[in-house]
């Protein structure tokens, strides 16, 4: 083969420089690609996992009282989640335990007492034994509530000059069948078993609830709408509150505030009076307080302050009429929403949906599942343990 001239040699260096560097993009576009797809991957699998993750949390941050729902008018029902199960959810756990920690040392008595490396090993070592954090973090504050809303963990003081509950712990037995009742030293029953129902739970066969031993019913006589404010009432109340009384079920009565002050709220109670004036409603009657999740809601802004005013100015009117008020909550209504100093006068119903019982104060109804089962009623229902006969 004859040598290439200089001209045609420079030529060929040019062509395969070009195809080298051809071949080096070709080969580098690969790799973009294929890392951009691993990336497209990865992202696709979190969010997979995000959306089951979510999913599976709804499941089990259950509404307490209702669900997310048009009404006639417009208006949404009530649609409120159980707090004390929304823990706060990040990306790696090493973060969650630095948060945990982080919101631990801003106590400053817990500070006082422990280093950041032994609050990190205690947390360590608690969820590799799979603690639950809500559990973790009320073992580490026995005179603290551990209330977790708006992503933030909030340690509330328990006041000693509030009257506590006498019962024990012990004396509750949760059988087979996922029934909760509370026994005396004895070992004999000693609480009353309930449901609370509204139209989600559609016709009941108030027959067979009675034969399954259920002693007292809380109807939802109606609820105030999130958005327009229109007072609506249950379109199952009439015939839950004849059917319950008709096969000697004893019943109070619930209605979902949505007022933005004592006006409103004394409207309400004169909206209830009205609705249960023919009915004998032995037990009590009672003001649901919960924070709403749905989108803008009127009463988004009020205080603690407005709160506790529209409650009492609810109870109060109850009171007046010869009935006995109530109030019903969660965590977050009780120690974020309510001033519990101001409401000592009124009976109490906690809703807390885990075995064992988490509230310090006086009260007379716990509300520990919404996925009971009743004979007679379709699907889930509310359960609760009475601790008093009311007359």
């Amino acid at each position: 083969m004859e040598p290439l001239g200089r001209d045609e040699a420079k030529k060929k260096m040019r062509n395969e420089k070009h195809q080298n560097n051809r071949k080096r993009r070709e080969t580098g576009n690969l790799l973009v690609t294929i890392a951009v797809c691993f990336i497209a991957l990865a992202s696709l699998t979190g969010c997979i996992y995000l959306l089951l993750e979510n999913q599976s949390m709804k499941q089990e941050f259950i509404p307490v009282m209702g669900r997310i729902e048009d009404d006639v008018f417009g208006n949404q029902e009530e649609s409120v989640k159980e707090e004390d199960e929304n823990i706060l959810h990040v990306d790696d756990e090493e973060e969650e335990i630095d948060l945990l920690t982080q919101a631990l040392l801003e106590n400053k008595d817990f500070a006082r007492q422990n280093t950041a490396d032994e609050v990190l090993d205690e947390l360590k070592f608690r969820l590799t034994e799979g603690e639950e954090i809500s559990a973790i973090l009320r073992a580490m504050f026995p005179n603290d509530m551990v209330v977790i809303a708006d992503g933030k963990y909030y340690f509330i003081p328990i006041l000693d000059e509030l009257k506590k509950h006498s019962y024990n712990t012990d004396n509750f037995v949760l059988d087979d069948n996922g029934i909760l009742a509370y026994h005396d030293d004895d070992g004999n029953i000693i609480s009353q078993k309930g449901i609370d129902v509204s139209r989600y739970q559609e016709t009941i066969d108030w027959g067979k609830v009675a034969n399954d031993g259920v002693d007292f019913a809380i109807i939802r006589v109606g609820f105030r709408g999130s958005s327009e404010g229109t007072l609506v009432v249950d379109t199952y109340y009439e015939g839950n509150m004849k059917g319950a009384l008709d096969n000697g079920v004893d019943v109070g009565v619930y209605f979902f505030t949505q007022a933005l002050n004592e006006a409103e709220a004394i409207e309400e109670a004169e909206f209830v009076l009205e609705h249960i004036a023919e009915y004998d409603v032995k037990y009590p009657v009672v003001i649901d307080v919960e924070a709403i999740d749905t989108r803008n809601p009127r009463t988004q802004f009020m205080t603690q302050e407005e709160w506790t005013n529209i409650t009492i100015a609810f109870c109060e009117r109850i009171k007046e009429a010869g009935y006995t008020p109530m109030i019903y909550g969660n965590l977050r209504s009780f120690f974020l929403m309510l001033d519990m100093t101001r409401l000592e006068d009124y009976e109490k119903w906690f809703a807390f949906f885990r075995p064992q019982m988490y509230f310090p104060y006086e009260h007379s109804i716990w509300q520990y599942t919404a996925k009971g089962t009743v004979a007679g009623i379709k699907g889930e229902v509310d359960l609760n343990v009475g601790f008093k006969v009311f007359e």
